[in-house]
């Protein structure tokens, strides 16, 4: 038991709070918006036998994509970066530095949670099977990226941003704009928090020779980005509001999912960094989350 505690804290499992809701309400846009003839399988507009057994299916193969994706991302992250990790205060006490969990471990994890996140994607369908390789490419590169741009914000974003139109795909087979428009909420959400969550290393990555926006404009340049980056954000959720001609319950969640990005920069000031985590993690995770149940509610309505 203690052996998966340390690897659910190796991959902060709970960050999985971030992408996952958005990744459902992605799966239920196209279950409850889609007409079903898009549906594989499904050629008719009255919901046929086994039609809600097969989207629950479905929806478990999502979730164990989700899961593992995130799983393969965030160990091989932490294994490529267990010397930097080592040297930094902040993080030194990681599963790897620390020496809980051997560097090869949690390479072989990486690596098996890479082949069943494939394995999953075969039981979907032949589109996200062919595209898995995409997706580890992207969520995997992300560890290089501090090595030579500053934004690799964005290629964090961009791999978590796949979660709303991959699960689309799931169910449909099909690209649509309605999950693209999440996805660019995503996008430019996960970036803008990245970047107040790299400020408590401005410093170190600097020594280091590391690259973050922190690190090249400095700490009141870089919340301003990171505030553009939000209100692009909100813009995208109003898009996709206006193009999904969703009810009231929709702008319910939208507000609540706006006021959380407005409270965490209330929260994180560039001569006070304390409550950076408070700003991260619990902003974050109640906007992701309350968000998702307004929209979902929204689409059952």
């Amino acid at each position: 038991m203690s052996t998966v505690k340390h690897y659910l804290s190796l991959i902060k499992f709970s960050h999985t709070i971030f992408a996952m809701p958005f990744a459902l309400i992605g799966f239920f846009v196209a279950v409850l918006s889609t007409p079903l003839s898009v549906v594989p399988g499904w050629h008719t507009t009255v919901i046929p036998e086994g039609f809600w057994p097969e989207m629950l299916k479905k929806l478990a193969l999502v979730i164990a994509c989700m899961v593992t994706a995130r799983s393969a991302a965030m160990a091989f992250n932490r294994y490529l970066d267990r010397h930097f990790d080592a040297q930094n205060p902040r993080t030194a006490i990681r599963e790897i530095p620390a020496g809980i969990i051997g560097a090869g471990s949690a390479l072989r994890f990486t690596l098996l949670n890479c082949v069943l996140f494939v394995v999953a994607t075969w039981f979907i369908n032949p589109l996200c099977f062919m595209l898995s390789p995409v997706a580890l490419f992207v969520i995997l590169f992300y560890s290089y990226t501090k090595r030579f741009t500053a934004l690799c914000h964005l290629v964090l974003g961009l791999g978590l941003s796949l979660a709303p139109i991959g699960a689309y795909l799931a169910v449909t087979g099909q690209f649509a704009l309605l999950p693209i428009l999440f996805s660019f909420t995503v996008l430019f959400w996960v970036s803008g928090f990245d970047i107040i969550f790299a400020l408590q290393d401005e410093a170190f990555d600097r020594s280091q020779g590391l690259h973050s926006i922190p690190a090249a404009l400095g700490t009141r340049r870089a919340l301003l980005v990171s505030r553009l980056l939000h209100l692009l954000s909100a813009g995208c959720v109003l898009a996709a509001g206006w193009y999904g001609a969703f009810g009231w319950l929709y702008w319910v969640g939208a507000a609540g999912f706006v006021a959380m990005l407005l409270y965490q920069h209330s929260l994180v000031k560039p001569g006070d960094l304390s409550r950076v985590n408070l700003a991260f993690m619990t902003a974050n995770g109640i906007a992701s989350v309350v968000f998702a149940v307004f929209v979902i509610a929204d689409l059952f309505v």
